[in-house]
């Protein structure tokens, strides 16, 4: 049975979980000699720069100022001087400005930085626009914006995302065990300040301490409830979420709000909280380091903007060369072009892969096994897609909803031949696109 197009059950793949790092509680690690901040670490239009070259700045203080609807606050997560203002490549090929700090190592908070006055939504939408907060799950998307509702009265729930799907990653898990306080006071927080009054929080099957800690509180808590979902990939997708847990389909080119849905990332939720309550922006994130060209996996808590380098020799050093480092997990990390990249708002984990890890199978010719299809939560079909795209056929990936893949890679992990179906996917996606705007003549 289909309903407005999609399969009423979305599919997955079952992935080895490999969560090694779930039982160790992150550790500080030193601070660096410099940082590099970019200007861009979200969805949206960079910051624009609000400090000079030979400033000295403390730590907290606002160095990227939100230009535009779509954009962030960016605060310096050292003190110290103002090395440089330019610009650099970063892991998508896109060049942004960024400003490189060299630390002092006194760690001195900026003196202005308080406790934000909230007292109503308009406030509250406020305070999370200065925190700097994005969805820090990975996605970026400035928190501010998807908080800002036009309409409060359309919203029924909030779905909590802690589902954390990929392979190797626990920092979503550190924040339900260490920040669960932090949890339950961004629940009360959006409840006073937008009216909503229930809440879902999604955690998958294999995070056991996790659920009976959130359950306990959710126990607790009026309007709470946490929804256990199967520990099969991708369950963390926001479509697939928002459907796990209240059986609603976003539609095509829609968003959680179209079903009177918000998602947000579980450890997004906890720094808007803490951040209430302390006035300190976004300035660190806890990561997690592992793969198997790593010594001693851990999760780690580092100041924004330390570079990937300075992250893995402070976290005890390597045991075998990387021959792939990825942001995020392996599904649909991205490949990391240098060890001076920067640690980012976003990211929620680092991965070292050794040659034997990283190693690409050899592809062999399409048997027409259909597993990508059975396997694609939406149903999409990556075999169709690939020839359309071959030939150039945009009519064709249209019709076949290329634009709502997930580029989350269930395809090619299941594809017994080894194609490259998820890339050919995203590719397709800026061909469809580029034809669009053709067509429109923009």
């Amino acid at each position: 049975m289909k309903i407005n197009g999609i399969f009423n059950r979305m599919q997955g793949i079952r992935l080895p979980h490999k969560k090694f790092t779930a039982d160790i509680a992150p550790i500080r690690l030193p601070i660096p000699k410099t940082v590099t901040i970019p200007m861009s670490m979200h969805i949206g239009k960079e910051a624009q720069v609000v400090i000079q070259k030979g400033d000295n700045v403390k730590v907290g203080q606002l160095i990227g100022e939100v230009d535009g609807f779509m954009s962030a606050n960016i605060h310096a997560s050292v003190s110290g001087e103002v090395r440089q203002i330019g610009e650099m490549m970063n892991s998508r090929g896109v060049k942004v400005s960024c400003v490189l700090i060299a630390a002092d190592g006194k760690q001195e908070m900026y003196e202005k930085l308080s406790k934000p006055k909230v007292s109503d939504f308009e406030s509250f939408v406020q305070a999370v626009k200065e925190s700097g907060a994005v969805g820090l799950g990975g996605a970026g998307f400035p928190s501010f914006v998807k908080l800002n509702v036009f309409n409060l009265k359309s919203v029924e729930r909030v779905i909590i995302n802690a589902a954390e799907c990929e392979p190797y990653i626990t920092s979503d898990t550190r924040t339900m065990l260490d920040k669960s306080e932090y949890v339950f006071k961004g629940i009360e927080a959006l409840r006073k300040y937008m009216g909503i009054q229930k809440f879902i929080i999604g955690i998958e099957s294999n995070k056991q301490e996790a659920i009976e800690k959130m359950k306990a509180l959710a126990d607790k808590t009026e309007g709470v409830s946490v929804h256990i979902l199967p520990s099969v990939y991708p369950q963390g997708g926001e479509k697939v979420l928002v459907y796990h847990t209240t059986g609603r389909l976003i539609p095509k080119g829609g968003l959680p709000l179209d079903v009177g849905v918000i998602v947000i990332n579980i450890t997004t939720l906890a720094f808007i909280a803490e951040y209430l309550e302390n006035g300190v922006p976004l300035i660190e994130k806890c990561i997690t380091i592992d793969g198997s060209a790593v010594k001693s996996p851990k999760n780690v808590i580092v100041p924004i903007g330390m570079s990937i380098r300075d992250v893995i020799e402070a976290s005890g050093g390597l045991k075998a060369e990387p021959s792939k480092i990825l942001y995020g997990g392996p599904m649909m990390g991205i490949a990391v072009p240098s060890l001076d990249e920067p640690v980012l708002k976003n990211t929620n984990a680092v991965i070292f892969m050794d040659k034997k890890q990283a190693a690409m199978p050899k592809t062999t010719a399409c048997i027409n096994c259909g597993a990508c299809l059975s396997h694609c939560p939406f149903r999409l079909d990556p075999r169709s897609i690939a020839l359309a795209y071959k030939l150039s056929d945009c009519e064709a990936l249209q019709k076949l909803c290329v634009d709502m893949c997930m580029e989350c890679g269930c395809c090619s992990y299941i594809c017994p031949a080894n194609r490259p179906l998820v890339q050919t996917n995203k590719l397709a996606k800026i061909k469809l696109r580029e034809y669009l705007k053709d067509k429109k003549g923009v």
